[in-house]
């Protein structure tokens, strides 16, 4: 069974705001095959540690916007992750998106179309 519309609405808000705040390589996984917690993870890249901050507060405030909160933030400077139950955000400094490879890692997961424009 595919991602929810709920968890697909949050998932392209959240990647649009990622998008305007210039972060890179933003990748939608449908989680639903092999995780009972999660139905999406959003991945994506920023330059520096001011931007992985920058782009969590956006995607914090914009999925408030949609009643959304969630259930538990981690981590600072070179990885951030939101956790809203059924979309889990990582936001990662280049060399940590190359070291942990999360879109390998679940790479027999399938991709969710984003319709965003990513700056290049």
């Amino acid at each position: 069974m595919p991602a929810s519309k709920d968890a697909l609405l949050i998932t392209q808000r959240a990647a649009e705001v990622i998008a305007e705040k210039l972060g890179t390589d933003i990748v939608a996984m449908d989680m639903t095959g092999q995780m009972l917690l999660s139905e999406v993870f959003l991945v994506a890249t920023a330059q520096n540690d001011r931007q992985v901050e920058a782009i969590a507060d956006g995607v914090f405030d914009a999925l408030a916007l949609l009643g959304q909160k969630p259930v538990r933030r981690e981590g600072k400077g070179q990885w951030v992750l939101l956790d809203y139950s059924d979309l889990v955000v990582h936001i990662q400094s280049e060399e940590l998106r190359a070291y942990y490879m999360l879109d390998r890692l679940w790479n027999d997961c399938p991709r969710i179309e984003l319709n965003i424009s990513e700056a290049r």
